[in-house]
């Protein structure tokens, strides 16, 4: 093992689950070197999976969801102090304090944040939220607590839906308005998403598709929203929900390839430089990366999963004190899930990256079924609704590249390649949302058309 690999000093910017599972396995793995985590929160890592469910139910205080450390990390935490910029020439990261930060290598764990509502000043209503810190889910559960009398979520993504669902729960009126189709389209696609609808319609949802909230109305306090369909909601709360915006504006004048879709890197979770050119000091993992996958003719993933951004983690703190020859790649295979409305839905793979579904066990109408994704005749995804055990056998076959539609044993259906049906994976531009796993090259079933210019 190359000495100066042991050597100079490692920096994670990110106190995020991310950034403390790399300092974790930088330890394990036998730096000794300093090591400092810059995060721009106060607080110490945590976990943020229980905020839109038992939070937002009372069933857990905000500031309850630290994650557990296995082994002390032994580092300079540099807690509430945002990073502000990158100088990869003299290796520095500038603070918002004005104290630059000098490293030897560095891992990029920035993650994401709640896009806001896009007027300032409506955005500044009393009553208007979105949720994606800890102090944003301890605000909103103390409101929900003192019941308001209807609520409205902006967004049928997971999170816009487990809020909706937790309202529910909690015997408060919600109105959810999507600008899509359905809840969940962008993740799952059409068919998946019409069961997710007739469940929140079921449960008293006053659910609203094909429609965007034109402006949030108050006089200091929120009172009600205007509809393009030209209704009005009269609500107490509102919740944007519009999907998560990737921390990258601090580096703008980096020269890395970073933008609003991520910083890009390779399998190996080494960051690009704006032409292309891998570097050998700058890392990234977690909701902030942009990374090639070989299952999925290696478009470039950006992934908002609790277990992505533990493996990526684990594998760039790896490679950050270990030679080329050592190095290993990032190629777990996207897994989430969510709670909501009495079902359990767990993803494996990238729905998004299919062109046909076929329903392989169960049925819609049980509410408990496996629904397996396609692309050019291979295995891409699949999704379980209440029938989890089901996820790691279907894992291994797009690990294998199985064959699409899944044959017998794969299937409860002999006839399954009889009924595959397009998986209706709607353009990212037509939702309120993005989806949970985002292609961030071209969708499969579209074609770049390059322009010649003659003459």
């Amino acid at each position: 093992m190359s000495g100066d690999l042991w050597e100079g000093r490692i920096v994670i910017v990110g106190a995020s689950l991310a950034g403390l599972r790399a300092a974790e396995t930088l330890r394990e793995e036998g730096f000794t070197g300093p090591l400092t985590v810059v995060g721009d929160e106060p607080h110490p890592p945590y976990d943020r999976p229980p905020l839109s469910k038992q939070v937002l139910l009372g069933r857990a205080a905000a500031d309850s969801t630290g994650l557990p450390v296995g082994r002390d990390p032994e580092a300079e935490w540099r807690l509430g102090v945002r990073a502000t910029g990158l100088d990869p020439l003299g290796k520095r990261v500038m603070l918002a304090d004005g104290e630059p930060l000098p490293y030897d290598r560095l891992l990029i764990a920035t993650g994401t944040r709640a896009r806001p509502w896009p007027n300032p000043a409506e955005a500044a209503l009393d009553g208007v939220f979105t949720l994606r810190t800890s102090d944003d889910a301890g605000r909103l559960a103390e409101r929900l607590a003192a019941g308001p009398r209807r609520v409205l979520v902006i967004g049928a993504g997971f999170t816009g839906s487990e809020i909706a669902s937790a309202c529910r729960e909690l015997g408060i009126e919600v109105t959810v308005a999507e600008r899509g189709p359905a809840p969940l389209v962008g993740a799952l696609g059409g068919t998946l998403s019409k069961l997710a609808a007739g469940m929140q319609r079921a449960h008293g949802v006053d659910l609203r598709c094909g429609v965007t909230v034109t402006a949030l109305r108050g006089n200091g306090r929120f009172t009600g929203a205007d509809l393009s369909d030209g209704s009005r909601v009269d609500a107490d709360l509102c919740v944007v929900a519009m999907g998560a915006v990737r921390n990258t504006e601090w580096l703008a004048d980096s020269g890395l390839a970073a933008g609003p879709r991520g910083v890009a890197c390779d399998a190996g979770c080494r960051a690009f430089s704006m032409y292309g050119i891998v570097t050998d000091d700058v890392f990234v993992a977690g909701d902030v990366a942009r990374f090639p996958h070989p299952l999925f003719e290696y478009q470039m993933l950006s992934l908002e999963h609790w277990g992505n951004a533990v493996e990526q983690a684990r594998v760039a703190a790896h490679n950050m004190i270990n030679p080329g020859v050592l190095r290993r790649p990032h190629l777990a295979v996207p897994v989430f899930w969510s709670s909501q409305f009495g079902l359990n839905i767990k993803s494996v793979g990238v729905p998004t990256f299919s062109d046909q579904v076929v329903i392989a066990q169960g049925s819609l109408d049980e509410r408990r079924l496996a629904m397996v994704y396609g692309y050019r005749g291979r295995i891409t995804a699949a999704v379980t609704v209440n029938m989890a055990k089901w996820l790691e056998y279907y894992e291994g076959l797009i690990e294998t590249a199985a064959p699409f539609p899944p044959a017998p044993g794969a299937a409860d259906r002999a006839t399954a390649a009889d009924i595959a049906i397009p998986s209706d994976v709607p353009d990212p531009q037509l939702l309120s949302h993005g989806p949970t796993v985002a292609l961030t090259g071209h969708l499969p079933d579209r074609r770049l058309t390059t322009v010649r210019h003659t003459g």
